[in-house]
């Protein structure tokens, strides 16, 4: 079942990043022809994105409830992207960075907004953090990151079937029900405040600000993922000489 979940959502993240990129395209061209174009046209675009990344969101939550720990350690990820990974997905403050590199006409009062709401969201980080360490703890579970790595050397194992086995009865048989529910609720308000925080940060921005913002958060999306599966593939070719 691990297998074919996994297999399941790589089809889906294939297809959605050829749309990315169409996107990110897209996003560049409404960029360079912001002044000509209507804040109705940019909206339109801005919405469109928008439907794009819910859609990624829905279809992550589907796998999320189908295996919760395959989510913390994806096997349709780099090393690289695995490196940003929290709470099974992208940091929300991470937000703030990009705005801030990528919007260069910034109000004041944006910037206090910004600020404030980057305040908040520190905040929600540190809770959920909390949260997350607070279901290890009741529970006495082995940690999360072992639990999915085991799980996803299962859905990877290309071993002899007898090791195969091994690995899936061993992540079957690990976490408790209890941990399963802990880890789903944490991963659901932590896309919750990817999403709202997000969101909160686009009603800040004007509509040509806001094309700028979704075009560096795109472009830095491809380039990490890129360059993460460019170096995976580097590192196993030179351990295979």
């Amino acid at each position: 079942m691990a297998d074919a979940n996994a297999a399941m959502f790589i089809t889906f993240l294939e297809e959605w990043m050829v749309r990315q990129r169409n996107y990110h395209q897209e996003l560049l061209t409404a960029q360079e022809n912001r002044h000509r174009l209507r804040d109705s046209d940019k909206m339109e675009i801005i919405n469109r994105v928008l439907c794009h990344y819910e859609q990624y969101f829905e279809e992550k939550s589907k796998i999320a409830q189908r295996d919760i720990f395959l989510v913390f350690s994806p096997p349709w990820f780099s090393s690289l992207e695995k490196s940003f990974l929290w709470i099974a997905g992208f940091k929300p403050g991470k937000a703030f960075h990009l705005v801030n590199q990528a919007v260069r006409d910034l109000t004041n009062e944006q910037r206090r907004r910004l600020s404030q709401l980057s305040m908040e969201t520190r905040m929600k980080e540190r809770d959920l953090n909390d949260e997350l360490a607070k279901a290890h703890e009741s529970l006495a579970s082995p940690p999360l990151v072992d639990t999915a790595r085991t799980h996803g050397r299962a859905c990877l194992s290309r071993a002899r079937p007898t090791q195969a086995r091994e690995l899936e009865r061993e992540a079957d048989e690990g976490p408790p029900s209890e941990l399963r529910a802990a880890m789903e609720s944490v991963v659901t308000s932590a896309d919750e405040l990817r999403t709202n925080t997000a969101l909160n940060v686009l009603q800040i921005l004007r509509a040509d600000q806001a094309v700028t913002f979704l075009t560096a958060v795109a472009e830095l999306q491809l380039k990490i993922r890129s360059l993460g599966f460019e170096k995976d593939a580097q590192r196993a070719a030179a351990q295979n000489h």
